[in-house]
């Protein structure tokens, strides 16, 4: 089968640049809007292991789907408000989460993502209408508007579907180098040319490798960040022993040398290990 029809209208949205204007200046307001460091990482899905705001978006978006359930069957004539009330109100979290991820991410994404986001104003808009129309008793006028505001939602999640698989938004940039690495145990350096407490990158094959040695023993972490493939070889060095964390100089992830652990977002995945061992002096690494 052939791409979809869509596929030269996204492709025109990810390149289209008279958005970027409104993109930067939205980037900037939400970055200045959360600032504190625990709140980042609240909404970015640190301490969860992946971006929270998919887990947060299937409230609304099960409160919406089943009130267009409910508004076909007979006999529930007011029984789809407080489901459409409760879709409403959960939308703030979710929209909080979804802005945050977005303002971390690349041009071409933040596009798509804009539209995404317009989309789905466009939607809660059409939602809140249905719950006043149903409460003012034009039960008949609400259902429309609530069908009205499942087609745009619906329009904006075929965008965020495209924006997390097609462009690989929030997803682990990182975890595809893991397979490009060797089956076998492969020699990468010896051991002497790793300084101790500092961190340095080597190749192996074409795959750069982030070290860290503290006396005999050594970590080895996929040198792109896996949040927007930052050179983490390049980022600073927080911490001391195997407490110290690498901070990537592009958007501040950090991440525990020692197993990869992901300590501040925006990264919401932990940066992916390679098994490492000492041999001879020589350091030897492989898939996982």
């Amino acid at each position: 089968m052939g791409n979809p029809v869509s596929m030269p209208i996204l492709n025109r949205l990810e390149e289209t640049r008279r958005l970027d204007g409104v993109s930067d200046r939205l980037q900037s307001a939400v970055t200045a809007a959360v600032r504190p460091q625990r709140l980042r990482d609240l909404l970015h899905g640190t301490w969860l292991g992946h971006p929270l705001h998919p887990v947060l978006v299937q409230v609304p978006v099960g409160a919406f789907v089943s009130t267009a359930i409910l508004d076909l069957l007979p006999g529930r004539r007011g029984a789809p408000a407080p489901l459409l009330a409760v879709g409403i109100a959960a939308t703030a979290p979710a929209v909080a989460a979804g802005w945050l991820d977005w303002s971390q991410m690349t041009r071409d994404r933040r596009r798509v993502g804009l539209v995404h986001a317009g989309a789905n104003v466009v939607a809660l808009g059409l939602y809140t209408a249905s719950l006043l129309a149903r409460r003012s008793g034009r039960t008949a006028r609400g259902k429309l508007l609530g069908y009205a505001g499942l087609t745009v939602a619906g329009l904006g999640a075929y965008l965020g579907g495209h924006l997390a698989y097609a462009q690989a938004g929030g997803t682990n940039q990182a975890a595809p180098d893991l397979a490009r690495l060797p089956e076998d145990w492969t020699e990468i350096c010896s051991l002497a040319s790793v300084p101790e407490g500092r961190t340095v990158v080597r190749l192996l094959g074409d795959v750069p490798v982030l070290l860290y040695r503290i006396a005999d023993r050594v970590s080895a972490l996929v040198e792109r960040c896996g949040h927007e493939t930052g050179p983490l070889g390049e980022g600073e060095v927080t911490g001391e022993g195997w407490n110290a964390c690498v901070v990537c100089p592009w958007h501040g992830s950090t991440f525990r040398l020692s197993d990869g652990s992901v300590v501040h977002g925006p990264a919401a995945n932990n940066q992916p290990m390679i098994p490492v061992r000492v041999r001879d002096g020589r350091v030897e690494l492989r898939q996982p």
